[in-house]
């Protein structure tokens, strides 16, 4: 039988995606420099806590929350994904069920309303949850959920709900897993690099160059696949639903995607609906 890899659309065996909550004012910042080297990402709002329209912050304030408006402005045709993040950013595993499921399902509609957009991501509120808050939100069709565990790893998510990430942008091994990230793998799977953050942490810590200076090194690269968190968990999911015959000389694609991949001796993509014979 032969044994086959994933790999990302173009046939890559790289992908980045990078996460980013609250909707604040220095997203605006992050973005451009994103578009500047072709990366992408996920920005996580919570919907009841847009700033009133009008409002002036005093001087020295950090955390910038944008109004309605700017936040339609900023995102609506960015290429970003936008995702739920709890309406008002609770402890949500401190709810009642029913609280935590309002939480969840207000925060999804207002978002789809905003941006007439099906919203299916979330970041946790603080990062915190349990093992209710994570069936409810299977229940409010919630796709993934990214957690604040950093692994430090490329691997690829297998509990969607419980989505850890490679690193906070302010991990002091960003530089060496970026270079890690680019150097050439000894092992045939495919690589994931999630980075996480808020952006007015560059800000508060004087960095800005920190983020500048990943994006120029793992930017513009044919090597990479630029993702949202969205586009990753569909893809991987889509690659997961290919059908092998009982002696795996015949694949199916039940899914709408052209999924690539790579194993010993072969590699290709087969089209959505199409059965392929493989080489042995």
């Amino acid at each position: 039988m032969a044994q086959l890899f994933m790999r990302f659309p173009g046939g890559v065996q790289r992908a980045l995606t990078l996460s980013y909550d609250d909707g604040v004012e220095q997203d605006a910042r992050l973005i451009e420099i994103m578009k500047k080297y072709g990366l992408k990402g996920t920005f996580n709002l919570n919907s009841g806590e847009y700033a009133p329209e009008g409002t002036v912050y005093p001087s020295g304030q950090i955390h910038r929350r944008m109004t309605k408006r700017q936040v339609t402005e900023l995102y609506a045709d960015s290429g970003m994904e936008v995702a739920v993040h709890g309406l008002t950013h609770p402890w949500l595993e401190q709810l009642s069920a029913v609280e935590c499921a309002q939480e969840i399902i207000k925060d999804r509609e207002n978002l789809e309303e905003q941006f007439g957009r099906i919203v299916r991501g979330m970041a946790y509120p603080y990062g915190t949850f349990n093992d209710a808050v994570v069936r409810i939100l299977g229940d409010c069709g919630i796709a993934y959920s990214r957690t604040v565990h950093s692994t430090g790893s490329f691997d690829i998510p297998g509990d969607w709900l419980r989505l850890p990430a490679t690193c906070h942008h302010n991990d002091p091994r960003l530089t060496e897993l970026a270079e890690r990230f680019l150097a050439p793998f000894w092992h045939p799977h495919p690589q994931l690099f999630y980075l996480w953050g808020h952006s007015y942490e560059f800000e508060e810590n004087h960095n800005w160059e920190r983020i500048e200076d990943f994006a120029k090194l793992l930017g513009g690269r044919k090597e990479i696949w630029y993702a949202t968190n969205i586009e990753v968990h569909d893809y991987v999911e889509a690659y997961r639903s290919l059908v092998f015959s009982a002696d795996g000389r015949r694949l199916y694609n039940p899914t709408a995607f052209e999924l690539f991949y790579e194993g010993y001796g072969q590699s290709g993509s087969i089209q959505p609906g199409e059965t392929k014979m493989l080489a042995r």
